[in-house]
């Protein structure tokens, strides 16, 4: 159990730096919405942005290497001009999501050597769905030569009581108020402090993760310290980049290099603001034969919605929301053999899923809703949900690029 968390060193833009500008939401959102990025490029114009250092989804079928060069070129050129100030602990956030409620979380550092995101896993930080590894391919191009990376994840605690990260909140008025600003596009607002005595909270945390204290929890030897709530792709890259990182390293250098550990925002599970949201399907060349193959090919006590032009279909399946949206998956995986032609994309929100079918003549899928309750007990005990089976939120309430980490010498 030791060693899972690191206290880090956090790099964030110098004073005088438009943070509105320099943050932007998560590479995983808005794919299908190639103008939300033109609005945002335009926004930005020529400030200094995260948008230059990362690359979103929606255009990784255009990945060239020049992309990719210009990607850890610019990283560089932070790096080397000073842009950055460092800071040596834990920052507590602050998120003031677009409808007002109040999102807590805390930038750690965690061991990849802790986290794996096969689905029989026993590790101490578990991936939550599966992965699709089709998509690892290209991440791993744009990071394997960088030189910073600029955290989206968000790992999940179970932390029922509140002892963590809303007890260090209560005392928020003590710390230094390291950056306050409204995000873009509709994001709301964050603000960051700058723990007071990081040495302290490093050892609660390890406390609260200790064996025994899980064994109290869910009355098994192999608990769960931390589960990936969003970024799971962005994590199980960094975890193949450091495997081959690795491979060059004598014992000393692999214990101390700085890709061992990532930079994520570990939030509780039982904050109130934490809404599990369906992840929908828009399947782009399916049409009549998909529908009906999926009202034949599922059953069940519950019903989901499906859309084809504007025609909108009750298909009926599983009353358990994990085992309708594994049954749902593998028939879209089974259809999709014989369908090559057909692209599946995972949409964020009810009225985009319906805009995304009218406009590209195609199926949508309204998925069902996981619940919260019982979620670490089920991760541990049956392993990894389906790919996409929930979201933290809508799109904009996603995680905005912000701070940063070193993860070359």
């Amino acid at each position: 159990m030791n060693n899972i968390i690191k206290t880090p060193k956090i790099l964030i833009p110098n004073d005088g730096v438009d943070l509105s500008k320099w943050s932007v939401v998560a590479c995983d959102q808005y794919t299908s919405e190639a103008e939300y990025w033109d609005q945002l490029k335009e926004f930005v114009d020529n400030a200094p942005s995260t948008l230059d250092i990362i690359l979103p989804e929606v255009f990784l079928n255009d990945l060239d290497k020049q992309k990719i060069s210009n990607i850890n070129n610019k990283m560089n050129a932070y790096l080397d001009s000073n842009f950055f100030r460092e800071v040596d602990g834990f920052i507590l956030v602050k998120r003031t999501l677009a409808d007002g409620k109040v999102r807590l979380g805390l930038m750690i550092s965690v061991n990849l050597e802790a986290y794996e995101y096969s689905a029989s896993n026993i590790s101490q930080i578990k991936a939550t769905e599966m992965t699709v590894e089709s998509r690892l391919p290209a991440r791993i191009m744009v990071r394997e030569n960088a030189s910073l990376e600029l955290p989206h994840v968000m790992l999940l605690m179970d932390d029922a009581l509140g002892e963590i990260i809303e007890n260090l909140y209560a005392d928020s008025d003590d710390m230094e108020k390291l950056y306050d600003f409204d995000l873009n596009m509709s994001g709301g607002n964050v603000v960051g402090y700058k723990v007071v005595d990081s040495d302290a909270v490093l050892k609660t945390l390890e406390d609260f993760i200790s064996s025994d204290r899980m064994l109290e929890r869910y009355n098994c030897e192999n608990g769960l310290a931390f589960a990936v709530g969003d970024g799971n792709h962005s994590l199980a890259t960094a975890k193949e980049c450091w495997n081959k990182i690795k491979k060059t390293l004598n014992q000393d250098e692999i214990c101390n290099h700085p890709a061992r550990f990532s930079l994520c925002e570990l939030v509780n599970l039982h904050d109130e603001s934490l809404v599990f949201e369906p992840i929908h399907r828009l399947l782009v060349g399916a049409g009549e034969d998909f529908v009906a193959s999926m009202i034949e090919s599922l059953s069940g006590e519950a019903r989901v919605r499906v859309r084809f032009d504007d025609d909108c279909q009750s298909v009926a399946v599983s009353a358990n929301p994990s085992d309708a949206i594994k049954d749902i998956q593998d028939f879209i995986d089974n259809y999709l053999l014989d369908h090559p032609e057909i692209v599946e994309d995972y949409i964020h929100g009810d009225n985009n899923l319906r805009e995304l079918v009218k406009k590209h003549d195609s199926v949508g899928i309204f998925m069902p809703t996981i619940s919260k309750d019982g979620f670490f007990d089920y991760v541990i005990r049956r392993g990894v949900l389906p790919r996409k089976s929930f979201s933290m939120g809508t799109a904009n309430d996603k995680r905005y690029y912000l701070e940063a980490k070193k993860i070359v010498r």
